[in-house]
């Protein structure tokens, strides 16, 4: 199918606010990633020391601890998307670094991998081609069957899932490498969970040498837990019962207005702005607010999908 149609930002803005928008920052990118890490390092001892404190305190705190470790967990992963499109930094060596180690590796992604399966997604958003289209295409779908999908990934099952095939691929990709024989993908994937484990082992170390083995667990078990919800509900949120293929690319994705609950858990980093991101992909996360506002000052919100809440998202995605 054709790609779908663009927005033409000069229709759109002036030039100044264009300018404004678009100007990429040489430290907000890095202060949002240090952001993300000072976040989960308060959290995965703060965890701790309710724990250490008392069971009864540890207990009553790693629910909130879960939900704000997998919050930032879906942030630094948010982070590397805009290093997919460039927009962490503009040295575009500083760019990728960030965007592959002390983002996407803590959460079992590649940069360079992801930032072409994500461009294709952006090229054919909603239609055959579009790779994310499974996230979509289930919806509307039962109370039930949401139910279920969000019980699986509360209670691992997901995350299991994910990792065994990621790892038996990367098994193969490992072989491969030793063997010489053709197998790109599967390398990339050996790579990929190369740099995983690396991270996790970093983790762990300093897990253990500052505190213990508590802090490492509560990390992990966000991964495995609130941070597969998180994304879920993020992805349903994005494009789940949208208009897209009117032809209109104000119809492309969906933004959700979001509170500070929101912000911490399903919606870090702006990402609740997804049809402005949709509109002009060039726009860093940290300047997405400023872009809704200005199509809401040009008189554009009647054309976009926009939601009041992640509650009405989910309220609409269910038959």
């Amino acid at each position: 199918m054709p790609a779908v149609k663009a927005a033409n930002p000069r229709e759109v803005f002036a030039a100044e606010d264009w300018r404004a928008i678009t100007t990429l920052s040489r430290w907000r990118g890095m202060s949002l990633v240090l952001h993300g890490w000072m976040v989960v390092a308060l959290a995965t001892f703060g965890g701790a020391a309710a724990w250490n404190y008392d069971w009864r305190a540890g207990l009553l705190m790693t629910p909130f601890m879960l939900a704000i470790l997998g919050g930032r967990q879906l942030g630094l992963s948010i982070l590397m998307h805009d290093g997919a499109h460039g927009l962490l930094h503009p040295d575009r060596k500083t760019n990728n670094w960030l965007g592959q180690w002390p983002t996407g590796a803590a959460t079992g992604s590649d940069l360079h991998a992801y930032r072409a399966y994500h461009l294709t997604h952006h090229k054919f958003t909603q239609q055959a081609e579009d790779p994310d289209l499974a996230l979509s295409a289930p919806f509307p779908t039962s109370r039930d069957s949401l139910r279920r999908k969000f019980i699986r990934d509360l209670t691992g099952q997901t995350f299991y899932k994910q990792r065994r095939a990621q790892f038996a691929v990367a098994l193969r990709g490992a072989q491969f490498m030793l063997t010489s024989e053709i197998g790109d993908g599967a390398k990339t994937t050996a790579r990929t969970v190369g740099r995983f484990l690396l991270v996790q082992a970093i983790l762990l170390a300093i897990s253990l040498v500052v505190w213990g083995w508590t802090p490492f667990l509560l990390w992990l078990g966000a991964l495995a837990t609130t941070f597969q919800l998180f994304l879920r509900i993020r992805n349903i949120a994005e494009h789940a019962c949208t208009p897209t293929g009117s032809g209109d690319p104000f119809t492309h994705a969906r933004t959700t207005q979001a509170g500070v609950i929101a912000r911490i858990t399903v919606a870090p980093y702006w990402v609740n702005y997804h049809s402005e991101h949709h509109l002009f992909m060039g726009v860093p996360c940290y300047n997405l607010a400023a872009t809704h506002r200005l199509l809401g000052t040009g008189g554009f919100y009647p054309r976009m999908t926009v939601s009041p809440n992640y509650r009405d998202v989910l309220a609409q995605v269910v038959r």
